[in-house]
């Protein structure tokens, strides 16, 4: 069953029309400049999103595939694939559960919906889009029966304290308020919960290589907890 949400949001006193939708071939130009936007170099631009990455995203899992437009424009995008995940075996690279982007890995039979990328547009951020395309991702989770959505968040601020503390130290200091960083911060705003620490998960400098899962539970169903 396909997506799509029609409803306000305010630009300070002004309301904006958005729509969040499954996304589609037709979107394939939009979604490649969302990500030139968001990913300016020296970001390498061999990783910005290509067709045939976005052709898995739209025929393996469209459910997966959100986009929210502004007065007919794209702002950005969220997709996701399902897994087949063991709470008690967390660990795991960005490359590998996600198949570097092009989720040929796709599982119908998972248990889990995974976050694969979200990008908002630079000039869209002040409107919490990026937080609305999360909720919408939930209502996926609940639709498709799954036990939770996971993902794994950068943590830039790291780097600027990593000589001072832990991983472990950082994430709780952020979780007390002690610290805001700009990325797990806004998921635990989004209703996602910091559950496991993950050293090498991708190749970031202000991370040091460290991915934090975030997961939000159905709340629906029965579930494991990772630990």
């Amino acid at each position: 069953m396909l997506y799509r949400s029609e409803f306000y949001t305010f630009d300070q006193n002004d309301p904006v029309s958005v729509v969040i939708r499954n996304y589609g071939k037709e979107d394939f130009d939009q979604l490649i400049l969302i990500q030139k936007e968001c990913f300016p170099p020296p970001f390498p631009s061999e990783l910005w999103w290509n067709e045939e990455q976005l052709t898995n995203h739209v025929t393996l899992f469209q459910q997966g595939a959100l986009c929210v437009e502004i007065n007919g424009q794209l702002a950005g995008s969220l997709t996701g694939l399902c897994v087949d995940f063991d709470p008690n075996n967390a660990d795991h690279t960005w490359e590998e559960i996600t198949d570097n982007g092009y989720i040929r890995n796709h599982n119908p039979n998972g248990n889990t919906l995974y976050i694969v990328d979200i990008s908002v547009r630079p000039k869209y951020r002040k409107l919490g889009l990026g937080k609305m395309l999360m909720q919408s991702m939930y209502h996926v989770v609940i639709q498709e029966g799954l036990d939770r959505l996971l993902g794994g968040g950068r943590m830039p601020g790291y780097h600027k304290v990593s000589d001072q503390m832990k991983p472990e130290q950082y994430i709780s200091s952020v979780t007390k308020g002690k610290i805001k960083d700009p990325v797990i911060s806004f998921l635990m705003k989004c209703g996602r919960k910091p559950v496991h620490i993950v050293r090498g998960y991708l190749e970031d400098e202000e991370s040091c290589n460290y991915g934090v899962l975030m997961e939000w539970k159905n709340p629906f169903k029965l579930r494991d907890t990772i630990r």
